[in-house]
């Protein structure tokens, strides 16, 4: 089992940024693969960043490459989400998921059904 709570979320100017951090409880942590998902109003649910449990593997999705940084600490059972430029339609409620994996296996995961445990979610504004 994996327990995860996140934090960081807020309001911010377009061009700002943001850190999000996922604390997770649970012995699996090392080898869970991790992401970060999204979800406006009226929209999916969408994959943001992904990593697998060693970092060697990271996915990120068009819309925040090259703005979005997402790591790892595996000593501190938190993931992260770094998020630089932001802009208003960068605004949604973020989730952090995990997906425990053999440590055989780097994998990562970008869809929904990819992951077994969900966060309750932190409100990203990004106000124009």
């Amino acid at each position: 089992q994996v327990h995860l709570v996140e934090s960081g979320g807020g309001l911010v100017q377009a061009g700002g940024s943001l850190r999000l951090s996922c604390a997770a409880s649970g012995r699996t942590f090392s080898r869970s693969a991790m992401g970060w998902f999204r979800q406006a109003p009226g929209k999916e649910r969408d994959c943001v960043a992904a990593i697998s449990w060693s970092g060697g593997r990271i996915y990120y999705a068009d819309s925040v490459k090259g703005r979005f940084t997402i790591s790892r600490d595996n000593a501190k059972n938190t993931v992260y989400l770094q998020m630089n430029s932001l802009k208003p339609e960068d605004t949604a409620v973020y989730y952090c998921a995990a997906r425990e994996t053999e440590s055989s296996y780097d994998i990562l995961y970008y869809t929904k059904q990819g992951y077994d445990y969900w966060g309750q979610g932190t409100q990203v504004t990004v106000s124009s």
